[in-house]
């Protein structure tokens, strides 16, 4: 999707977005170096209905896996796509692994 600009939006959002906030870090270093055209933030769980109409991903922390199908209906009107991250990913600080499932996600 992206933006007028062809921006890809991503947002991480977990309980209180520390977490995400180093992951965020991580995955921006590696869009940087791939030269891919997107921006990255993490915010808490409790503020991604006030980023809904401004992002194309949603990345929840692993922990909230089992709130994917219902806070993906809650932002399925601004066609966003919503997943977990891969627990794996998320442990390791994988920001090169995250972004990659983020544009997969985004190209089904």
């Amino acid at each position: 999707m992206a933006d007028q600009n062809g921006t890809t939006r991503i947002l991480l959002a977990c309980g209180i977005g520390a977490s995400t906030g180093f992951m965020a870090a991580g995955m921006r270093k590696v869009a940087k170096e791939k030269g891919l055209d997107c921006t990255i933030k993490a915010v808490s769980k409790s503020e991604i209905m006030d980023y809904a109409d401004k992002i194309d991903v949603l990345l929840l922390g692993p922990h909230f896996a089992s709130e994917v199908p219902e806070i993906q209906a809650q932002v399925a009107s601004y066609g966003v796509k919503v997943m977990a991250i891969d627990p794996d990913y998320y442990a390791a600080l994988d920001g090169e692994g995250i972004l990659e499932d983020a544009y997969d996600l985004l190209d089904e």
